[in-house]
């Protein structure tokens, strides 16, 4: 029998171009990861990690700021709150001090004086009717509890007052008290000496008149 023998056909050119091409990336790919590689973790034993995958970053809520960023930007917030806070508190103790200084400069000897008159005063004294109190608001004294005692000489007479002031917390406990005094007022004149509660500003105290002696 007769054989015959073919040549083989020659490839076709995009063939061999398409090989050449997967050649090209498969050795971009090669590189990449090599390059990957050597960029990993090194131990210093030379040997490095190596990345099996990468992915694109989720960008939809990135705050444009790393989790040490952003811890140190809360902590700096905090802390200018706090300093904030601090200063405010500092300042109110500060008003309180000067109001406070500013009244027992006014009223100390007097404030001494109405508690020696009222000394064995029985029930609340006969001289009631010619005081009243109001509060003073607290921004004018620095957080501090305080009531303008209004004394009023109702008499035809030079007069004399001794004051009492309780301050009272929400069961009625009385925490403090305070005294106030007008000497020799004219008939007819009135005084208005203040009453303060050294106190924590944060209690919740009323003021309620205790007794009041004319002599």
């Amino acid at each position: 029998m007769t054989r015959f023998h073919t040549a083989a056909a020659p490839r076709s050119r995009p063939f061999a171009s398409r090989r050449l091409a997967l050649s090209v990336v498969a050795l971009a790919c090669v590189v990449a990861v090599g390059a990957l590689a050597g960029c990993g973790g090194n131990n210093g034993n030379g040997t490095g990690t190596t990345a099996t995958g990468t992915s694109a970053p989720v960008t939809g809520s990135f705050s444009g700021m790393t989790p040490s960023a952003l811890a140190s930007s809360a902590a700096s917030a905090v802390a200018s709150a706090q300093s904030s806070a601090s200063a405010a508190a500092s300042s109110a103790a500060a008003r309180a001090s000067e109001f406070e200084a500013s009244v027992d400069a006014d009223t100390a000897r007097a404030s001494a004086t109405a508690k020696k008159a009222l000394e064995g005063v029985k029930g609340r004294g006969n001289a009631v009717s010619e005081v009243g109190l109001s509060g003073v608001p607290k921004a004018q004294t620095g957080g501090v509890l305080a009531v303008l005692v209004r004394i009023t000489n109702k008499t035809d007479k030079k007069a004399s007052y001794a004051v009492q002031i309780d301050f009272e917390d929400a069961d009625g406990k009385v925490v403090e008290t305070r005294y106030v005094g007008a000497e020799n007022l004219a008939p007819g004149a009135r005084k208005e000496p203040i009453a303060f509660s050294r106190q924590s500003t944060g209690m919740q105290l009323t003021a309620r008149l205790a007794k009041a002696q004319r002599y």
